[in-house]
């Protein structure tokens, strides 16, 4: 029988971060990395594959880092976890484990709506040969139908519609695309860009059922509305992969996640896990979150690779922070928007600063750049931004989360020492974050006098 310290399952980006965390922790340990895939993609980048890179080959996570970190690799099926004898049982063979971290991920999201059994119709999985499929298959393709406005449906048709000669349409259930993750300024913002592209929004319906006779051919809405389809593409989220751990006993938690404590240890002592497949805590009042996304599952997996043989690190909460882009445009936020901050019940004052990300605004490399500061009144704790700009959008709201984590309040971001420059940076008179601050502060005054 094969025998291993440490056996993550799992080759995305949870597992393979879970794993190389874990040899930097217990560089004597020995890690054994067991995953289905023959190739791993990165996931962030799917949508990617369609227009810009123009093949799955193309959006590969390399082995040469399991290698170069002293990992094994075992391509195999997880098939079930002896948890008395420590022993996983996969289709090449039992492995033995001390510790174990499982980090199976999720799965596309499937409706039940009629119809989606049709030729033609496809998700956004994380799996070659199924995004190659859709991709030939979007060569003969006319009309394209993305069902779900999220980040996934936004940056799928933006990418398809690159292709050229396709009458693309997204569908979104909500009055805006993006409606779960921005304001509502920005969402119009960002559908303007949508359509000056060439793509065709129908929000504030949903699909009844997609028809066709073996293979789809138009999508049937609840509005009495039909529209044209030889492709469809479902991207409305990702539900949890936990078959493994909940035929393995493990607790579940409340939105069907792995049940894990803030070091990751599931409810095995030996077994952690992380990324899509576990359950998630909010950083704002430590109730469920249903957030799904890469940069979270490798903090995860920073957490869990950490505390193998001894708890090192804890998690805080999710904070959730993302961001999209649409030809110049990008989006990104991170903690409350304004309206969830309100929904949850906060006292908010929201200030909102734009100009150019350059001074001059005429230099080479401007970009009208939108900054949204959440506080809340009483404290003054910064609970989330959102930014609207060009490709800096990115970073700026990387500092953002990192102020709302370590609960900064409007005070200390206007007493901000930043570093600018005319070529790279907003002026330091009209620098963002610090004039947003210095806005919301004036607000709580006037309302506390």
């Amino acid at each position: 029988m094969r025998k291993a310290d440490v056996v993550v399952i799992g080759g995305s980006a949870a597992g393979l971060t879970a794993a190389i965390t874990a040899r930097r922790h217990y560089p004597d340990r020995t890690i054994l990395l067991v995953r289905q895939e023959k190739q791993v993609l990165i996931p962030c980048g799917i949508p990617y594959i369609f227009g810009t890179l123009g093949s799955p080959q193309k959006n590969l996570v390399g082995d040469a880092v399991l290698e170069k970190n002293n990992i094994d690799l075992l391509i195999a099926e997880a098939k079930d976890i002896d948890r008395e004898r420590r022993v996983l049982h996969t289709s090449a063979g039992d492995v033995e484990y001390e510790r174990m971290i499982i980090a199976t991920g999720s799965r596309p999201a499937m409706p039940p709506i009629p119809g989606f059994d049709l030729d033609g119709v496809y998700t956004a999985a994380k799996d070659v040969e199924a995004l190659a499929a859709l991709q030939q298959h979007l060569k003969a393709a006319t009309d394209v139908v993305i069902v779900g406005g999220g980040f996934i449906g936004i940056e799928l048709a933006d990418e398809i519609n690159k292709i050229g000669d396709k009458n693309i349409t997204i569908v979104e259930i909500l009055p805006h695309c993006l409606a779960l993750a921005y304001d509502e300024e920005f969402c119009c913002e960002m559908e303007e860009v949508l359509k000056s592209r060439g793509v065709n929004l129908r929000t504030a319906t949903r699909v009844e059922r997609i028809a066709g006779n073996g293979r789809v051919e138009k999508v049937i809405l609840s509005d009495g509305g039909e529209i044209m389809a030889d492709v469809v593409v479902l991207g409305i989220g990702a539900v949890a992969n936990v078959d493994l751990a909940k035929a393995a006993g493990l607790r579940l938690g409340l939105t069907g996640g792995i049940a894990v404590d803030r070091t990751m240890q599931t409810s095995d002592t030996s077994i952690f896990a992380c990324g899509d497949c576990a359950e998630k805590i909010s950083f704002f009042g430590g109730g469920p979150s249903p957030l799904k996304l890469a940069s979270i599952a490798t903090l995860e997996a920073r957490i869990a690779g950490a505390n193998l043989f001894g708890l090192r690190r804890e998690n805080v909460g999710t904070v959730g922070v993302w961001s999209t882009a649409v030809g110049t445009m990008a989006l990104a936020t991170a903690g409350l928007t304004e309206g969830m901050a309100t929904k949850r019940g906060y006292d908010v004052v929201a200030a909102t600063v734009a100009g150019p990300n350059r001074h001059p605004g005429i230099m080479p490399g401007a970009a009208a750049t939108k900054v949204k500061l959440v506080f809340e009144r009483n404290s003054g704790v910064l609970l989330g931004g959102q930014v609207m700009g060009g490709p800096a959008a990115g970073e700026i709201i990387n500092a953002i989360s990192a102020c709302v984590q370590n609960r900064m309040t409007a005070e200390d971001i206007a007493m901000f020492q930043t570093g600018t420059h005319p070529a790279l940076t907003a002026s330091p008179v009209a620098y963002h974050m610090v004039n947003a601050a210095e806005m919301a502060i004036q607000r709580m005054r006037e309302r506390g006098g």
